[in-house]
């Protein structure tokens, strides 16, 4: 099955980010388009997948998170200004036929990521 996924994880507090506004753009040489914004819901996922297999194609993508407001809605105290604002994964697709899942382990102060199944 083709397509992009993502799944976001608060390892600070061992549980799914809900609510973490996300936004996925096609990168490109004159700049960065738009293609998705939304937000996580209760299992730290998006309802749909990011992209279908019908608008998956190889090239340059980017997914930003706004990984302070969500740690600031949670009540966690973060510096002005947080040593995380938005963290964003910078990926490319270079097979348009499979599919491609980003996850995000994050906390108020490190995160990592990986191209998971």
């Amino acid at each position: 099955m083709a397509g992009l996924t993502t799944h976001i994880l608060d390892t600070s507090h061992g549980q799914p980010a809900a609510d973490v506004a996300l936004r996925l753009y096609r990168r490109s040489d004159v700049g960065d388009t738009l293609l998705v914004e939304t937000r996580t819901n209760s299992d730290g996922r998006t309802d749909a997948p990011l992209l279908s297999a019908q608008d998956m194609t190889s090239g340059r993508y980017r997914l930003t998170f706004d990984v302070a407001a969500y740690f600031k809605a949670r009540g966690v105290v973060l510096a002005d200004p947080p040593f995380l604002d938005v963290v964003c994964i910078d990926f490319g697709v270079s097979d348009s036929t499979a599919h491609y899942h980003v996850p995000l382990l994050v906390s108020p102060f490190g995160y990592s990521t990986y191209r998971g199944s």
